[in-house]
């Protein structure tokens, strides 16, 4: 009888033991789907948020004409800043290299004339030069009732203005879309906002989803705006720097120049004299 009694009661503990060993399995069994299920959801939110429904394509697609007009107006402006920007680095790099020669060859010339035809013709400062050979040449007629000083400083001073004005060409663009660009592009913002904001009022969705993505939408003209005018304004300021420089160079050689051409004049004048003087005497006699 005892015997029973042990052997049910071992039978007993084999049985609870099992259960023991089986409950955590199967709720394992169980728990695995509902994680599965809860990881799928996780798994769409992130291909939501990298599939980004609002940008700049989603603005220009769904943009009316005055966005869209407002985008284009600030490309315009970026490339025209852009082409200004290394069209003046050219043409200042192309100026410096003009310098250098005029330098190198201009003052090793036996006269005025070899001079000039020593500088290349598109030259800046052949301009110059020539412009006040052709003014010492030109000195007769009323122009004898100015000082031939005055005259060829006159000369010089009027071609170096001319250059400078060539290389300042295109910066009051860029002085222009530096300025305006801020303000286009805000213009753009406030007109998405508007549009973004109505469209909410009569859907009468007012929700976080539905407000700030067209709000943060409309933001990107801001952006673009203050992109197009920060590079025109640096390439504004450098390039004026530049062309300070550069003009140093112009105006140093018009002041050696000017020196150069009275001498010839006088040593013209100065050899002319004698011929002069004996013309008179063999007339007097």
């Amino acid at each position: 009888m005892s015997r029973l009694i042990r052997i049910r009661a071992l039978a007993t503990a084999l049985v609870i033991a099992i259960s023991a060993v089986a409950s955590p399995i199967a709720m394992a069994q169980q728990t695995q789907p509902v994680a599965e299920k809860a990881a799928a959801p996780a798994e769409g939110t992130t291909k939501e948020t990298v599939d980004n429904p609002y940008g700049l394509d989603a603005l220009w697609k769904g943009g009316d004409a005055v966005a869209k007009g407002t985008l284009a107006i600030l490309v315009i402006m970026s490339a025209g800043s852009w082409f200004i920007i290394f069209t003046k680095l050219y043409e200042q790099s192309k100026l410096a290299r003009q310098s250098k020669k005029a330098n190198e060859t201009f003052w090793a010339a036996g006269g005025v004339e070899q001079a000039i035809e020593s500088l290349d013709t598109s030259s800046a400062f052949h301009y110059i030069a020539k412009s006040g050979a052709e003014a010492t040449a030109h000195h007769r007629g009323l122009l004898g009732y100015i000082d031939l000083n005055d005259w060829i400083q006159l000369s010089i001073h009027r071609s170096i203005e001319n250059v400078q004005s060539r290389l300042q060409d295109g910066l009051a663009f860029l002085g222009t879309v530096g300025s305006t660009a801020p303000f286009v592009g805000l213009f753009g913002t406030v007109w998405g906002i508007y549009h973004a904001l109505t469209a909410i009022g009569i859907a009468g969705q007012a929700s976080i989803d539905k407000v700030a993505g067209p709000v943060g939408e409309s933001l990107i003209m801001t952006a673009i705006g203050l992109a197009v005018a920060v590079p025109a304004v640096l390439g504004y300021n450098w390039l004026v720097r530049r062309n300070k420089a550069a003009l140093e160079d112009v105006r140093t050689f018009g002041n050696e120049l000017h020196a150069v051409l009275l001498g010839a004049a006088a040593s013209r004048i100065s050899d002319s004299s004698p011929k002069v003087v004996h013309t008179i005497r063999a007339i007097s006699v």
